[in-house]
């Protein structure tokens, strides 16, 4: 006799609430629905206000990717005021959203995600006191070593941009601080402090070493080469992440998406694929291969989606937000819309980054292993080993007191749209001005895409299929489930905004 159970899951650990519930028939995950339970009213917000007002306001939906909302309304600008800014100034831009980037990845990865390595359902293994060593909530060596490296780069924004979180420096034409010699100097030294850290004690190797595995067997050597890498936090991430079957689960759409990010400023040394014009290039994959990237294929649904719409597969550029909940009646269920490209789902995030840039060594993980929670967070622990290298040649080309600003002159009216990649994958803001005001603004976060609800069509987003097929030893601790939402690392803050919660109860079961 079929055993049906259905488990309302309130995650914690991730940025705002999230809600999934998970139907399981015989210990095996059947059904998922991804909710969104807290509505977001940027959008909405936005309208009527002057049209430089988004560079104040979008920095401020989140806490944790202000300067990649920044980064994404002063390119819609930059779009609607027809004007480029001076390669300096872009310089600047891409080193305070890489910094963002690389203090994310560690603080998601060793706060939010290895908290579950200690999870109960794990004290038997052999490996488990030094995880707990290592990741206990509060208590673990690499928990406080995160938090003080993480709060020091961070230093680099502030320095730019005159504070972090929430800056507003970065304007349509460039910025408005200009960084000197001491600044600069102050900027590559913080960098070195970090790079030093992430080498030693992340990777326990320099960059350039990690940089050579270009493969799983590659991966295998440099796991057994020596006891610094073993020992490393990314080593014990790696041998812990298998014991456990991370390897296994998780496997999501089998689409990806990134919007590509950091243009690339005029003279840069920085070496590059020829004809690519961003450091972090865009694409769309599926097993057909790696498609060229077109906007114009963005679509949002709504139909599972508590927002009102007779058209639900509206381009964000004529996109609405019309809020509408009636509880929890109907088959509507997250505030969260459905993103697809080209009327597919599809991935986003550093995983997705990596497969579109035909990084070799998650290529051949991919092909050999297919995707998983495992490759999702190992993509999200080694970024930083790309990023850091990009930003110590952009400080060092960048000229003191130099040009930083061309001047856009007055928006008046205009349409365009700023799509960057930012910690969680692809942002996109999409911004129409009429007569000096913001006439329309639509916002696509990572999040949005990565746990979307279902579609007009009923396709579940990618969080939802990741989940399909997981095997639950006990529901009343259903600890995969976390695992695999959490490799998204899911940031519900950029997609909603109220909460009316019943329980906050791990498990509850209906």
């Amino acid at each position: 006799m079929t055993v049906k159970k259905i488990v309302n899951i309130p995650l914690n650990r991730v940025e705002g609430d999230l809600e999934i519930s998970v139907e399981i028939e015989d210990g095996v995950a059947t059904e998922a629905r991804c909710s969104g339970t807290m509505y977001r009213g940027f959008e909405k917000i936005l309208l009527g206000r002057g049209a430089l007002d988004g560079l104040v306001i979008t920095p401020r939906i989140c806490g944790i990717c202000n300067t990649g909302h920044l980064t994404t309304a002063s390119l819609a600008l930059d779009v609607i005021a027809n004007v480029t800014p001076p390669p300096d100034a872009t310089r600047i831009r891409n080193i305070a959203l890489m910094t963002e980037m690389i203090q994310s990845d560690m603080r998601h990865g060793f706060l939010m995600f290895t908290a579950d390595f200690v999870n109960p359902a794990y004290e038997k293994l052999e490996l488990y006191d030094e995880a707990v060593q290592r990741f206990e909530p509060l208590k673990g060596q690499a928990l406080f070593e995160v938090i003080r490296e993480t709060k020091k780069i961070l230093e680099i924004v502030a320095i730019l941009g005159g504070q972090w979180p929430h800056s507003s420096y970065m304007v349509p034409g460039g910025i408005v601080s200009l960084p000197n010699q001491s600044d600069l100097v102050k900027c590559r030294l913080l960098l070195e402090q970090y790079q030093s850290w992430y080498e030693q004690r992340i990777l326990g190797c320099s960059l350039d070493r990690w940089l050579e595995v270009k493969s799983g067997k590659d991966l295998e050597l440099w796991l057994e080469e020596n006891d610094s890498h073993r020992q490393s936090h990314l080593g014990f991430f790696i041998r812990y992440a298998r014991l456990i079957g991370l390897d296994k689960i998780g496997k999501g759409c089998g689409n990806y998406i990134s919007f590509g990010a950091f243009d690339l400023p005029d003279g840069t040394s920085l070496n590059v694929k020829k004809g690519q014009t961003r450091f972090v290039p865009s694409g769309f994959a599926s097993s057909e291969g790696v498609d060229e990237f077109d906007q114009g294929k963005i679509t949002e649904h709504v139909e599972y989606s508590w927002f009102e719409g007779d058209k639900t597969d509206l381009h964000p550029a004529r996109g609405e937000t019309k809020p509408y909940a009636s509880g929890y009646e109907g088959k509507k269920y997250s505030w969260a819309k459905a993103p697809r490209y080209d009327g597919r789902p599809a991935e986003t995030g550093p995983l997705a980054e990596m497969i579109i840039g035909k990084n070799p060594l998650f290529t051949d993980l991919l092909k050999t292993n297919g995707s998983s929670v495992f490759s999702r967070e190992l993509a999200r622990l080694v970024r930083p080993a790309q990023l850091i290298p990009a930003m110590n040649i952009w400080l060092s080309e960048t000229v003191a007191d130099g040009k930083f600003y061309n001047p856009p002159g007055e928006i008046i009216n205009g349409e365009g749209f700023g799509l960057t990649q930012v910690t969680r994958g692809a942002l996109g803001h999409w911004v129409r001005i009429e007569n000096r005001k913001i006439a329309h603004y639509q916002i696509i976060s990572p999040t949005t895409w990565n746990l979307s609800p279902r579609d007009a069509d009923g396709i579940r987003g990618p969080g939802e299929e990741a989940l399909i097929g997981t095997e639950i030893s006990d529901i009343a601790n259903p600890v995969k489930l976390g695992h695999i939402v959490r490799s998204f690392d899911a940031c519900l803050v950029c997609t909603v905004h109220a909460i009316d919660k019943r329980t906050k109860r791990m498990g509850r079961i209906a």
